[in-house]
């Protein structure tokens, strides 16, 4: 029956039980008690909603506290057993595929390089369908068991009826490529686990948001900075984000040829590809027959001798806190220090002067940024972003405020994210893990059947 406003008992009682979940997900362990005031919710409510997400094995106690004078006061979480998902980052130079329990504590992983195979659609998909089964196979879980799978992509997610979501990707050479049937076809999982595919800088903004540093940030932009450059804008209007193709926003009229055939896309002067591209073109020498990866710390190394091209500080910081996105900058920093050796302790002024112009022109994309969206915070990710570190911020924070109006560029923080490089893959996860909390914790199945 339909209440006021027309909802019914059902979209109640999802309501109900979405609130209490999200609650004990981001601020547990909770007591009944403290989830009244927390949700809104009247203790009787309370009571019920909790009693039915215990039968169903969402809810699980997790010790108790004395309480003024009366029994102790037995805590509550999400039980992490309960549900598990797989995220997926096809990125640049490999395809990562993780699979994550309830709490995102990541159970298995797997990496597939694409080295000279590019975009290829079949070998993509080859690859998270081999993925998927390695690491379900990794961890014991049945298919079954799954809320979904998230992949994040480059480019422009549609979702139609027929295909469900068709990735335009003008960069990487997909045109309308109806990703979610094709690997609906391929992986073979059960017709009840269901496919959430999005824009590679959602995902990573959608990480940073829930457990990076945009929590508590009410509006924000998350930057991916890799070969190619995106953003993610979250704000109250979009809580769970929405991609903005940020790296093709023009930055020079009649300008380098971007790779989506356009002219001085900012990507075509900031994106690492362009960014190796440029230091060559201006007569540096980037080492030969490695990956983006590589070949960016090497340029480091020649413009920053003295370290080895590492980044320092906060970056170094947050790498550490990330967990494995200290990894990714110790073996970053590693073929950094080792081209430092080979090329000798003189900075190359060729790569140091296409860096730093490079950090004016992300400087000045960063302000149109600031003077579109006014955000509170915009963080800088992605593992390009990551290899720069905190030792290209100030110079980037300096052009973007020289270049934004002032009254936006007084109240927004630049900041590197914090969840390393693995950012993408966890946001990827995400996406099935908010579905199954906007369902009240019910999988589409269990719903349909759920009583109204």
């Amino acid at each position: 029956m339909a209440g006021r406003h027309g909802r019914t008992v059902r979209d109640l009682r999802r309501g109900n039980r979405t609130a209490v979940l999200r609650r004990l997900y981001f601020d547990g362990p909770m007591s009944r008690f403290e989830l009244g005031p927390a949700t809104g919710l009247s203790s009787g409510s309370v009571s019920n909603v909790v009693a039915a997400l215990v039968a169903d094995g969402l809810v699980e106690e997790a010790g108790s506290v004395d309480s003024d004078g009366g029994r102790p006061r037995i805590l509550l979480r999400v039980a992490p057993a309960s549900g598990h998902m797989i995220g997926v980052d096809v990125g640049e130079t490999r395809v990562r595929v993780a699979l994550f329990d309830l709490a995102l504590t990541e159970l298995a992983r797997t990496e597939r390089p694409l080295e000279h195979q590019g975009y290829d659609v079949g070998v993509i998909v080859g690859h998270i369908r081999d993925g998927v089964a390695e690491v379900l196979a990794t961890a014991g879980i049945a298919p079954e068991r799954l809320l979904g799978v998230g992949i994040g992509v480059p480019g422009i997610v549609e979702r139609t009826a027929p295909d469900g979501a068709v990735v335009h990707g003008q960069t990487i050479g997909w045109p309308s490529v109806p990703l979610e049937s094709l690997l609906r076809a391929a992986c073979g999982l059960p017709d009840s686990v269901p496919y959430f595919t999005d824009n590679g800088a959602r995902t990573l903004g959608q990480a940073e948001m829930w457990f990076g540093a945009g929590r508590g940030a009410r509006n924000a932009v998350v930057v991916l900075f890799g070969s190619g450059i995106g953003a993610s804008l979250v704000s109250d209007d979009v809580e769970l984000g929405r991609a903005v193709e940020w790296g093709h926003l023009t930055v020079r009229v009649r300008g380098r040829r971007c790779r989506c055939g356009a002219l001085g896309c900012l990507e075509a002067y900031a994106g690492a590809g362009a960014l190796l591209e440029r230091w060559e073109e201006a007569g540096g020498e980037p080492p030969k027959g490695v990956d983006e990866e590589t070949a960016l710390a090497a340029m480091l190394a020649a413009a920053y001798p003295a370290d080895g091209g590492q980044a320092d500080g906060a970056a170094a910081d947050g790498a550490t806190a990330a967990g494995s996105a200290a990894t990714g900058l110790t073996a970053g920093g590693s073929a950094a220090t080792g081209w430092a050796a080979v090329t000798g302790s003189a900075a190359d002024p060729v790569a140091l002067a296409v860096l730093e112009e490079t950090a004016e022109y992300l400087g000045a994309g960063l302000s149109d940024l600031v003077n579109l969206f006014q955000p509170e915070r915009i963080l800088i990710g992605g593992w390009a972003g990551l290899q720069l570190g905190s030792r290209f911020l100030p110079a980037v924070r300096a052009h973007a405020v020289s270049y934004a109006l002032r009254h936006p560029a007084e109240r927004v923080t630049i900041e590197l994210g914090a969840l390393g490089p693995d950012a993408v893959t966890v946001g990827a996860a995400i996406l099935p893990l908010a579905d199954f909390f906007a369902r009240g914790g019910r999988r589409a199945a269990m719903e349909e059947r759920a009583p109204h």
